[in-house]
């Protein structure tokens, strides 16, 4: 636990006094953010903002947890998942950045990227960590048994899908950073708690894990709170959404993961229930998404929507810990 919230503090500070060169860099440099053309018109006035903050976090990141982790098995596969989105994140950025327009990687390469990253991840769990092919049931002592296809394409989705959830939610000032933090906060009282349970150092090293990552995520928001400084790119979104993910698949809270991380789930429904919608109707259900940009058409104040989305982030991080707490 003092490791964790020492990691923590370390990780923010280190934000907080090396953030204003990087961002004067980024800004003499030119990495500007490119705005999309169909996004809100309120939108128009943050291009040129400097992004790729997501590269100082995992800086204030990496730091702390040299100091204060121990190097278990567990903690460097979320840092790989973590980091490999991260890199994933970072072609994107920078593809962007040299186009000079809002497009980078398509879909199609993400995933792909992606799929060889889970397959890794994947294989590391099972053959170095000593995880099984099966995952808990919420509300039952059941296990399902998956197989090992099953298990592999279980972490593809997690690790693609609440990578690109982070992504979508990352649409507003400080948004994704302060649920991403919130989310962490949850995991790491499960990690807690198996750690108690099993006195496995290696599960209690992820405590350490999630202590550098949200207190990176607390630093960043000096920054990018609204009005932004800088934004965290997907650099940033999609390195947070693979350490979420990371951090689900080695407590094996794979289930438990779409209520404690409830509003990025939220977010990626609702893009897909507007473009099914669409599809099939010819219909939208929302203003325009994912979900944050319907309040904002619904003229909300972009802190008011920040605000509110943070908490309704810490209900479903607390239900979502509460779930696991009374199950397991």
């Amino acid at each position: 636990m003092l490791r964790a919230m020492g990691a923590s503090v370390v990780a923010m500070v280190l934000m907080l006094v090396i953030g204003p060169p990087f961002i004067r860099w980024l800004r003499l440099n030119e990495f500007g953010q490119n705005i999309r053309e169909e996004g809100p018109e309120g939108h128009k006035t943050k291009e040129g903002t400097p992004t790729m903050g997501g590269v100082l976090i995992w800086f204030a990141v990496l730091i702390p947890y040299m100091v204060f982790s121990r190097f278990s098995v567990a903690s460097i596969t979320v840092l790989i998942a973590a980091f490999g989105n991260a890199l994933i994140g970072f072609a994107d950025d920078w593809t962007k950045i040299v186009r000079k327009r809002s497009l980078g990687l398509s879909a199609r390469y993400k995933l792909l990227l992606q799929l060889v990253l889970a397959l890794f991840i994947g294989f590391i769990a099972l053959h170095f960590v000593g995880l099984d092919t099966r995952v808990d049931v919420p509300f039952t002592a059941y296990k399902l048994e998956l197989g090992t296809v099953g298990f592999y394409a279980l972490i593809f989705l997690i690790l693609a899908g609440f990578s690109n959830a982070v992504n979508l939610t990352d649409g507003l000032d400080g948004l994704a950073a302060g649920t991403s933090a919130i989310v962490l906060v949850a995991m790491a009282g499960i990690a807690f708690i198996i750690g108690r349970n099993t006195n496995d150092p290696g599960i209690t090293d992820l405590m350490v894990v999630s202590g550098c990552i949200g207190g990176a995520c607390l630093g960043f928001l000096w920054y990018n709170a609204f009005p932004a400084d800088v934004f965290m790119g997907d650099t940033g979104s999609l390195g947070l959404g693979g350490a979420i993910a990371g951090m689900a698949v080695l407590t094996r809270t794979e289930f438990v993961l779409l209520i404690i991380g409830g509003l990025f789930v939220l977010e990626a429904g609702s893009v897909m229930a507007q473009v099914i919608a669409f599809k099939l109707f010819h219909r939208r259900v929302l203003l325009m998404a994912p979900l944050h940009h319907h309040f904002e058409l619904k003229t909300w104040s972009e802190t008011k929507i920040i605000v509110r989305f943070w908490i309704i982030a810490a209900i479903f991080a607390g239900a979502g810990f509460a779930v696991y707490y009374a199950t397991f």
